[in-house]
């Protein structure tokens, strides 16, 4: 089945829950309207779907290779993420001083998702490249950034994130990878680093690895950790490639999904020791490092929605198609297609509002990322910059999550044809399961939520996002409808819920951790589903007063549609997760470490 990009969808969002035309009042933006972002998804849409969805299949079963030290990527990879670097894809979202094109997120964020919904293997090496240049942009020294950075933003070159390593996994507190000093201000690194993707390649002419590592005689723990720019290939003063440095692929994990994507194990040093160059200052490398992985957070939540999108689609196309029973209504005279089936139809609808609330999630949180970074006032940055934080956390695990629900109800409307590699739903789930473990495991995510995002400011930041659902219940309220009072009711009864478990979270985390973080997933998974709900209550208004007004009917009304079944049986959830975080603490460690 071909994948058909949903830019209706996502234009809907950029226009009516991210405001596309406020952000275009943004002087750094001034050209990014909602003429600009259809002309953009638009194109986007043409590319990934004629050149990276036809290869995702073939990446699945041919897939990347290893041998003698040498990465070949899946046939067609190559001649395709050249078409991708020339048409400026990488550089959408990164500034024009370095051949970027400057575009806002909430653009760049669409585009992103139609990339991974074509061929999620594939754009997980943008996606790295992605992660290295905000790095560097906000840390880099001028001198680094004018070797490496318009590079990157080409695609001529990529960038990796390298953290892990055999004894270090999250507790990057144990990384050991080593960085000796010499006297040219450069450094010598030696170590090794697992699960690196994209670390290996033959796509680029230059891969640009960012490595955590400490200087001799560093603290223990995260803050003796630096960050360095450790290229493959050296690079002359006139721009040129030298010499190979002593980095080398020594192996390719074999993996249950994302088969096309290289996951190296890299061997620094072996041969005198890898040329580094610091990236800001000594010490500070997980703080720069974090840099990158909230943007890899957000893109891999954006993943999530892609891969679910991607499920639907097939999911759709085949109950479309197959004949089996007749309806229970007895609609039919005989055997129809299963889309008529009340349970199929409960699947995909579960499917497609779950994909939708996503989607609009991480557009509304793209929008405040743009202002929170280019909005001329101050307080208005400050309010967006701790908006989009809240939401991060949410993005990546809800998003992820869902998208496992998602492609395992892809197979199952499937039947047993779903449970066959040939008709190709398994890949979705396959390879979303990755999703909810890298760059932080869902468990991560939710102690950042509850950590960082709550307990710290006493539950401030997720009560005012609270008083803005509350004014859209009151929108809601006020309008009248039966739809818009129905789904007022479940946002109201999911802040509620929310609002308690905040109450519990800020009040227990320093006296009860353990009762706490027993629900930190749950408490997570609520605080999702009820920002999608949200964006999906908001979907409503706009949707309603569209059919009301004669616009755009069919789609305006399947989005009512969405909204109301999101509601009815996905928000509804919330009071019931509320009460396993508040009161079901104690059975979660209850059990004797010996009775397992």
């Amino acid at each position: 089945m071909s994948y058909i990009a949903p830019v209706k969808d996502m234009l809907f969002n950029i226009e009516h829950l991210a405001h596309i035309e406020q952000i275009a009042q943004i002087p750094a933006f001034a050209d990014a309207g909602l003429d600009t972002a259809q002309a953009v998804l638009e194109e986007a849409a043409k590319f990934n779907e004629g050149v990276l969805a036809p290869l995702n299949w073939a990446g699945d079963q041919n897939p990347t290779s290893f041998k003698d030290g040498v990465v070949t990527a899946t046939p067609g990879f190559k001649e395709a993420f050249k078409q991708f670097a020339e048409a400026g894809w990488q550089g959408l979202q990164h500034p024009a001083d370095f051949g970027g094109q400057g575009l806002p997120k909430t653009i760049g964020a669409a585009c992103i998702e139609m990339c991974n919904s074509a061929n999620l293997s594939f754009a997980l090496c943008p996606l790295l490249s992605d992660g290295a240049i905000e790095a560097l942009l906000t840390a880099g020294s001028d001198e680094l950034n004018a070797v490496y950075l318009e590079k990157l933003i080409s695609g001529e070159w990529t960038g990796t994130m390298n953290l892990t390593e055999p004894q270090a996994g999250s507790d990057l507190a144990a990384v050991r990878t080593r960085a000796e000093p010499l006297p040219d201000g450069t450094y010598k690194v030696f170590g090794t680093k697992i699960y690196i993707t994209w670390g290996e390649h033959d796509m680029a002419g230059n891969i640009v690895h960012l490595v955590l590592a400490r200087v001799q005689g560093a603290p223990e723990g995260v803050k003796g950790i630096s960050l360095f720019v450790v290229p493959k290939f050296m690079v002359n003063g006139d721009g040129s490639l030298g010499a190979r440095n002593d980095v080398h692929c020594v192996s390719i994990e074999h993996k249950m999904g994302i088969k096309a994507s290289p996951t190296a194990v890299l061997q620094y040093g072996d041969n005198g020791g890898a040329i580094g160059y610091l990236v800001g200052q000594e010490n500070r490398g997980l703080e720069y490092m974090f840099i990158m992985m909230n943007a890899a957070r957000y893109a891999v939540g954006v993943q999530g929605i892609a891969i679910a999108e991607r499920a639907y689609q097939k999911a759709v196309t085949f109950s479309r198609d197959r004949i089996q029973s007749r309806p229970v209504d007895g609609s039919l005279p005989g055997a129809g297609p299963i889309i008529n089936h009340p349970d199929v139809r409960r699947m995909l609808m579960t499917m497609r509002a779950y994909t939708e609330g996503c989607r609009a999630m991480a557009t509304t949180a793209a929008s405040a990322y743009d202002a929170a970074h280019h909005h001329p006032d101050a307080d208005t940055r400050k309010a967006n910059q701790a908006f989009y934080e809240f939401m991060v956390p949410l993005i990546k695990g809800y998003s992820t999550e869902m998208s496992l629900t998602v492609t395992s109800l892809g197979v199952q409307v499937h039947g047993g044809m779903g449970f066959i590699e040939e008709t190709g739903a398994a890949q979705y789930y396959r390879d979303a399961k990755i999703l909810t473990i890298y760059e932080g495991t869902t468990a991560i995510q939710s102690n950042d939520l509850v950590g960082r995002k709550t307990a710290r400011d006493g539950g401030q930041t997720a009560k005012g996002i609270a008083g803005q659902i509350e004014t859209t219940e009151a929108e809601l309220t006020a309008s009248g409808t039966p739809h818009a009072l129905a789904v007022a009711k479940r946002l109201k009864a999911a802040r509620l819920a929310f609002l308690d478990v905040v109450d519990f979270v800020a009040g227990n985390t320093k006296a009860h951790p353990n009762a706490v973080f027993a629900g930190s997933v749950p408490y997570l998974m609520l605080a999702g589903n009820l920002m999608a709900g949200w964006q999906m209550a908001r979907a409503l208004l706009v949707a309603e007063k569209a059919v009301a007004a004669g616009t755009d009917v069919a789609f305006m009304q399947a989005k009512v549609t969405t909204a109301r079944f999101y509601a009815d049986h996905i928000l509804s959830q919330a009071p019931g997760v509320r009460d396993a975080i508040v009161e079901g603490a104690d059975s979660v460690i209850a059990m004797a470490l010996d009775a397992f």
